[in-house]
């Protein structure tokens, strides 16, 4: 029997597996609520030892459970911190090794549903329809419907959606499916998802949206205003991604790849949910710039969905697989391994301000974290993503690339459609190269330091990078620290976004800020107050508060008004409450529902009010 080991989860998951899951949800856009049930399909890990299923729940609306077709004793037990409320359903005879037994929960969420955001029609783009969509990552699907709330359980998906908008889901439409409106609560859409997925993936979105072919097996969805830009933003190079991440890999295991672009409210640049990968709409910058975040959501269909860390201890497995996975499709584009190392120098700033913020001594800047009785979303950062990639990156250099190349698709054939810890990781590293054609290697094997990677806190060992794609950064960064130096917009004209981007964090990392004089100077000539490209406009901004430029400060305030995405909300607002405490505190204030739960919570915690609401 395999124990439990995700800190994260109540439920006795040693006990039984789910193996099927089957959601039947009314969207009732009117109450902000999903309406229906779930049908669970366990199997037994014990010979009629367990006499009861434990699942986890949190704020749901719990009003019936069958087991077996029968009504079963159940109880909803009290809230244990960030885990829920665990739900105790009485299985009075056990069940035989093996054995699956169905459990049907009738439910509906609660106002308190911490994966779901509900749109109103003024806050969407077109201002026609109301807008749902889920982000379940990571402790939320619980609060949803009862399940198995961990990494280390998969199952397999049948999504029956009934809605007055469009719907799609984290599986593929069954074709023909979709039902007429035979009682006004909408049609019904159905999906199904072959592939066992954890939870956390369980994924769906409705409103008015519209979609696009965006490669052979690829489309865009989203609001029908942004619709034709979208597809202009993805086409060119959805099917090179794919192509690309096939030949690193092996080949594409789901069937379709799309992309959902959410409003703005959405907290995450993406979100690798299966079939759908849900986008932030900062990639669509009229520049085709920011669309990297698609080759990291692609990679996930690897590294997370397909082989997936046990727990969020072990997320550095899912991100740091994920973003190696992502710079060596990039390079492979762009034929130049200049930009993988282009990428991880950005990547390295990321990881260095996590660090600060965190302190270098903190828990959370170790590759494994202790997650016993803590929010996962709390210890969210880069850390995982960086620090990760740079254990794996530092595992590739060891071995050398041809080899780490053959043990790629290796690691991912074996762990396919399973769960895994930093230790089994380890293991399988070390097993594929215990071969006998790689006993050259045995030294420098014995060299790796897999305690130190794992449980070390700060910064890892920093690489040399290949460095040509930022000289020019430098070069045009060590002007700006001459007082008088007159900028042009021939600067940056030759430069991507991202050489901009990083010449950007150059320069506010310098130890004497710019002058108010030099910030307006920049942002003027350089075109970056009004760019559409966020990246760039809030790299900008932190440059003008750290020369505290306050012509500046209604624009990151409008700026928040328009943006969920918490890689900037949150640094925005950490900056501008240095700046403006008065005005920091009063956009929250007014953009409080703007913004996804996830990311008002967190934002509450950065602004110290949530401090202050629960003296």
């Amino acid at each position: 029997m395999a124990r439990v080991r995700d800190p994260n989860t109540l439920s006795n998951y040693d006990a039984w597996r789910t193996k099927h899951t089957i959601t039947n949800f009314d969207v009732d856009f009117a109450a902000k609520r999903l309406r229906g049930s779930v049908i669970l399909e366990l199997e037994s890990q014990t010979d009629r030892a367990s006499k009861e299923i434990v699942l986890d729940s949190s704020y749901v609306d719990v009003s019936a459970i069958k087991l077996n077709s029968t009504p079963s004793a159940w109880e909803i037990k009290p809230r244990a911190g960030p885990n829920g409320s665990p739900v105790h359903v009485a299985v009075p005879d056990g069940a035989a090794k093996g054995e699956v037994v169905k459990l049907e929960i009738e439910l509906a969420t609660t106002e308190r549903c911490t994966a779901l955001q509900w749109l109103t029609p003024e806050q969407t783009s077109n201002k026609k329809a109301p807008f749902l969509f889920s982000q379940c990552q990571a402790i939320h699907a619980r609060s949803i419907f009862p399940c198995q709330d961990t990494p280390d359980v998969k199952s397999t998906y049948e999504f029956n959606i009934r809605s007055p908008h469009v719907v799609v889901a984290s599986g593929v439409p069954v074709p023909g499916a979709t039902g007429e409106d035979v009682d006004g609560k909408g049609k019904l859409y159905k999906f199904e998802q072959k592939v066992p997925i954890p939870s956390y993936l369980f994924a769906l979105a409705s409103g008015d949206i519209a979609s696009a072919r965006i490669g052979r097996c690829s489309h865009v969805a989203t609001g029908p205003n942004e619709l034709k830009a979208s597809q202009w933003e993805l086409e060119a190079d959805m099917d090179k991604f794919l192509d690309a991440a096939e030949k690193i890999v092996f080949p594409y295991q789901w069937g379709e790849y799309n992309v959902l672009v959410l409003p703005p409210s959405f907290p995450y640049g993406g979100m690798e949910n299966p079939i759908y990968t849900f986008a932030t709409p900062t990639i669509i910058s009229g520049d085709r710039q920011n669309i990297d975040v698609i080759a990291h959501e692609l990679a996930h269909s690897w590294s997370g969905n397909l082989v997936t860390s046990c727990s969020w201890e072990h997320f550095w497995l899912n991100e740091g697989w994920t973003v190696y996975l992502e710079r060596r499709i990039v390079a492979a584009i762009h034929k130049n391994d200049a930009y993988f190392d282009f990428s991880a120098m950005i990547g390295w700033k990321h990881l260095e301000e996590s660090i600060e913020q965190f302190g270098k001594d903190h828990e959370y800047t170790k590759l494994c974290i202790s997650h016993e009785g803590i929010d996962p979303d709390d210890a969210f950062s880069s850390v995982p993503y960086e620090k990760g990639f740079h254990f794996i990156y530092y595992l590739d250099r060891l071995v050398g690339r041809e080899n780490f190349d053959k043990f790629i698709p290796y690691y991912f054939r074996k762990w396919q459609n399973k769960s895994l810890d930093s230790y089994e990781f380890k293991e399988t590293f070390l097993e594929f190269f215990s071969a006998p054609e790689y006993a050259g290697l045995k030294d420098k094997l014995a060299e790796i330091d897999w305690e130190g990677r794992f449980f070390n806190t700060g910064l890892p060992p920093k690489p040399e990078f290949d460095t040509s794609l930022v000289d020019v950064c430098f070069q045009l960064a060590g002007k700006w620290k001459q007082k008088d130096y007159l900028p042009s917009p021939s600067d940056t004209a030759s430069l991507s976004g991202n050489q901009v981007l990083v010449f950007l964090n150059i320069v506010q990392n310098f130890e004497e800020p710019l002058t108010v004089e030099q910030s307006q100077a920049m942002g003027k000539t350089y075109g970056l107050t009004e760019t559409k490209n966020v990246e760039l406009k809030a790299a900008y901004y932190q440059v003008a508060m750290k020369a505290q430029d306050s012509s500046v400060y209604p624009g990151v305030a409008e700026l928040l008004g328009q943006v969920g995405r918490m890689k900037f909300v949150r640094p925005l607002f950490r900056s501008l409450t240095k700046v403006a405490r008065e005005l920091a505190v009063e956009t929250f204030q007014k953009n409080r529902d703007f913004y996804h739960p996830i990311c008002r919570l967190l934002v509450e915690k950065d602004l110290g009010l949530a401090e202050e609401k629960s003296a």
